[in-house]
């Protein structure tokens, strides 16, 4: 426990000490008069004498430690976090098996996500292809959010794996690279505040080991959703003047998010596939929030004062 003004505690102790030192003198003083009057007998020490005032002292402290407003941290529920949207923008993203196109969709469904979310949750967007791009770092700004998931556009090929490390690094604050064959991985500490939601067609043509990347997110405590983009009967899509068949790829989308704790979520159409997003859960993250104890004094320094009136009114005839 803290607290905001501590000289106050200072002046709860003087002051109580010198009401309790105050009250025994003037019963010393009372017993003594008593005893000069030949009343010997009525200076005895019963509870029913010394419960009231005891009750009103007792008060005093109570409610000045209140005025020095105490403080104690609790640990608050929320659901809170960085969330990174990574958005495959390779030329197989035109298709048309889900309409308008799986990026199109794609993209709608991440910002029917994003909508949904509270403000203590910071939503980045990576684009990737061949390559990948962190194209808004997280922020609450939703409108910001919102501009940068409208900007993608598709072309080229699919490396699920760099944007796995792009997303690992904005998250973690360092690049983020895989290890060597029988080398030990990079520290990059732990991060379960963290989740990046993939959104793809899982046709992976070349770049970073995807398992491996996603084992390292798995060690880093970030957990992948993955969004399968298009359908298993696929369609087809003119690439610099050829006709290339392309179909969701279910698999690898699947082992990716369950290698890091994640969820697979598959739509075939818009439609379902705006609705998926309402099914990838956030972590609920425990949050160290001061609570302020000032009422709690306040309300039993009250209780003692009117327990202390009520006794000595209905025993002695008076409150002092």
């Amino acid at each position: 426990m803290t607290f905001d003004q501590p000289l106050v505690l200072v002046l709860a102790v003087l002051l109580t000490g010198g009401a309790v030192a105050a009250y025994t003198i003037l019963q010393k003083r009372r017993n003594a008069a008593l005893a000069a009057a030949g009343f010997g007998g009525l200076t005895g020490g019963g509870l029913r004498r010394h419960l009231p005032y005891a009750l009103l002292l007792a008060a005093l402290p109570v409610l000045l430690t209140g005025l020095a407003r105490p403080q104690a941290e609790v640990s608050v529920p929320r659901i809170s976090g960085t969330v990174l949207l990574a958005f495959d923008i390779s030329a197989s993203m035109k298709a048309t098996d889900v309409r308008p196109s799986r990026l199109a969709a794609a993209q709608a469904a991440a910002k029917g996500f994003v909508e949904k979310q509270p403000s203590t949750v910071d939503i980045g967007v990576i684009i990737f292809g061949d390559q990948a791009l962190l194209t808004q770092p997280p922020t609450d700004d939703r409108p910001a959010t919102l501009a940068a998931i409208d900007r993608a556009g598709a072309n080229g090929g699919t490396s699920i794996g760099r944007a796995l490390l792009v997303a690992l690094g904005t998250i973690t604050g360092k690049p983020v690279v895989l290890p060597e064959e029988g080398q030990q991985p990079q520290s990059l500490g732990y991060f379960p505040e963290a989740t990046v939601v993939v959104f793809s067609d899982g046709q992976e043509t070349g770049g970073p080991d995807v398992a491996v990347a996603a084992e390292v997110a798995a060690a880093s405590g970030v957990r992948v959703h993955t969004v399968g983009v298009g359908t298993a009967r696929g369609a087809t899509v003119e690439v610099e003047g050829f006709n290339l068949a392309t179909a969701l790829d279910a698999d690898l989308l699947t082992a990716v998010a369950q290698t890091t704790g994640g969820k697979y979520h598959e739509a075939a159409d818009a439609q379902a596939l705006a609705a998926t997003t309402d099914a990838i859960d956030l972590r609920l993250t425990m949050k160290k929030e001061p609570l302020e104890l000032t009422a709690p004094f306040a309300g039993a320094a009250l209780l003692l004062l009117t327990l202390g009136g009520l006794l000595g009114t209905r025993w002695h005839g008076r409150i002092v």
